[in-house]
């Protein structure tokens, strides 16, 4: 039987279904993770920031990755890492606090898909006190309520599908016209650096838009819970370790400015 107690402020997470032997694996690399991506990201940022070459408008656009890499994952990662180490009847959470952090969840994902749909939960009262995720996000918030979601469901579904259509509709726009001008054009310098540029962001696209699918998927299949789980902090892990090395990487300015930074200096005699 499930517990029943309407509108708690305190709520509880379920965690990871992780064996005793390997949680302590898991957490070095979740935490081998965070460093990774707090490290690089700000590397980037950092660069891009200092570099007055790197002042112009792609670069400065481009920044918004790395902060947005940078605080989806502050807000996510360190709260299961403790949580990892804590027993299950500990795994408590208030429910202001599980707000604010589904709306950050969102928000993380909203900056590479816009979702926030958090209007239409709140407005549900509450008779569960578990939360079905590791870490809080909208669809985990409406399953706390005993009413009926079925307006949240649609509302949910209907917004992602919308917003991947007109994603995909406009990354398949654009990349026909960039095909079309590196048929046209001759200029084989010009058509080098629009393939490897648009590669890269394909590959992290792909990336994240089958993560993120996983998990709106899995969402509404209980029993696979424990992949739901993986997909989601997946989602917010990969792309911040691989944007600052795709993006930062193929940038020849950020490159060159690494070359001369690690370069040794020659000492004058």
């Amino acid at each position: 039987m499930e517990n029943y107690t309407f509108n708690s402020f305190t709520l509880q997470l379920e965690g990871l279904n992780i064996s005793k032997g390997s949680i302590y694996p898991v957490f070095l690399l979740f935490l081998f993770s965070y460093i990774l991506i707090m490290f690089m990201n700000a590397g980037i940022a950092f660069l891009v920031f200092i570099d007055k070459n790197l002042h112009q408008p792609m670069y400065l656009l481009f920044c918004n990755l790395p902060v947005n890499d940078i605080l989806g994952n502050s807000i996510m990662v360190p709260r299961l890492l403790s949580d990892m180490l804590r027993p299950p009847s500990e795994l408590l959470i208030s429910y202001y606090e599980c707000v604010v952090q589904a709306f950050t969840t969102h928000m993380f994902g909203a900056t590479a898909h816009t979702v926030l749909m958090i209007g239409l939960t709140i407005r549900l009262n509450r008779c569960r006190t578990m939360i079905m995720n590791p870490f809080c996000d909208n669809a985990s918030l409406f399953k706390l309520s005993c009413e009926n979601v079925f307006i949240n469901n649609v509302y949910g579904l209907t917004f992602t599908v919308v917003l991947l259509t007109s994603s995909i509709g406009s990354m398949v726009l654009t990349y026909t016209k960039i095909t079309v001008v590196c048929l046209t054009s001759k200029n084989k310098s010009l058509n080098s650096k629009a393939l490897k540029t648009c590669s890269t962001h394909l590959f992290v696209y792909i990336i994240m838009f089958f993560c993120g699918m996983l998990i709106v998927i899995l969402h509404r299949f209980p029993q696979h819970s424990d992949y739901r789980k993986l997909s989601a902090i997946l989602f917010h892990i990969i792309p911040g370790s691989l944007n600052p090395i795709i993006y930062g990487v193929q940038s020849k300015e950020i490159r060159k400015f690494m070359s001369k930074l690690f370069q040794p200096k020659k000492v004058s005699q």
